[in-house]
């Protein structure tokens, strides 16, 4: 069983070469940016996740986030420990570029006990 088969059950085919993620983005479609998580406690952002909609200890630049998705393999993440700083590429997301319903906006959540 320490053969490798490109054939039968769960056998995985690949083509020869690189697979450049995100292929599509133009360079005006990714940035560049620092995050920083401020919080106690771990935080972990998925690969479709709009980035402002993220926890609120995860400091970085929201405002030039919108509309935007870290920059990662469909179904990867990046994990943030509490204190740590990073330097991500993020890339526009596809369509209209907006995620409705991932959190209320701040003018909707004044009323909160």
């Amino acid at each position: 069983m320490n053969e490798t088969s490109a054939k039968g059950p769960g056998a995985i085919r690949v083509r020869p070469g690189t697979i450049e993620l995100n292929a599509r983005a133009t360079a005006e479609q990714r940035i560049r940016l620092v995050f920083h998580n401020t919080g106690d406690r771990p935080i972990q952002i998925g690969s479709h996740i709009h980035l402002p909609d993220v926890n609120p200890a995860l400091e970085f630049d929201r405002a030039r986030a919108q509309g935007y998705r870290l920059d990662v393999p469909a179904g990867a993440s990046q994990r943030f420990e509490p204190g740590v700083s990073r330097e991500l590429d993020i890339v526009a997301l596809g369509g209209r570029g907006v995620v409705p319903g991932v959190r209320l906006p701040e003018h909707l959540r004044e009323g909160e006990a």
